[in-house]
């Protein structure tokens, strides 16, 4: 028989936009006084919070107290399925069709309104068409570069 632990996953609240220099610490504690801690996972999808892999509440205790910026733990395990959908990579190019109307949130362009009008899958990039110049510019930027404010009308929606 195997005399492995099972292994828990705690939601940590830290302060919002701290979460990677806290991991970090938390990370050199655990190292420093070898703590069994299994893993320590920052997710992009949940601000302001920190998941530790440990056996136990007290494990995780041990490995946070008395650092900055952490606001406490959370009562109770979190169960994987919970998170599994923010792990999971999602292509940004997933969600964008022809001729939908964005907004670009990265780059020199940022603040922008274009028209899509061209979807690179395998580059992950889009082209698009800038609304609010007075001539036609494609411009292509990553996907993860825009954000959807409209989406096009289809051929069944004008129908109606």
């Amino acid at each position: 028989m195997s005399s492995a632990k099972p292994l828990f996953l705690f939601a940590i609240r830290t302060t919002t936009g701290q979460e990677l220099n806290v991991a970090m610490i938390v990370e050199g504690r655990i190292k420093a006084q070898n703590i069994p801690v299994k893993s320590v996972l920052v997710m992009d999808g949940m601000k302001g919070f920190i998941i530790i892999e440990a056996a136990g509440p007290h494990i995780v205790e041990q490995a946070i107290t008395g650092i900055k910026h952490i606001k406490g733990r959370m009562h109770g395990k979190i169960e994987y399925n919970d998170i599994e959908q923010l792990i999971k990579p999602k292509p940004p190019a997933s969600g964008l069709h022809l001729n939908d109307t964005v907004e670009i949130v990265g780059g020199v362009l940022k603040g922008m309104r274009a028209k899509i009008t061209n979807i690179d899958t395998v580059k992950n990039e889009v082209t698009l068409e800038l609304l609010e110049v007075s001539y036609t510019l494609p411009v292509t930027v990553p996907a993860d570069h825009v954000r959807l404010i409209s989406k096009a009308e289809t051929k069944q929606e004008k129908a109606v």
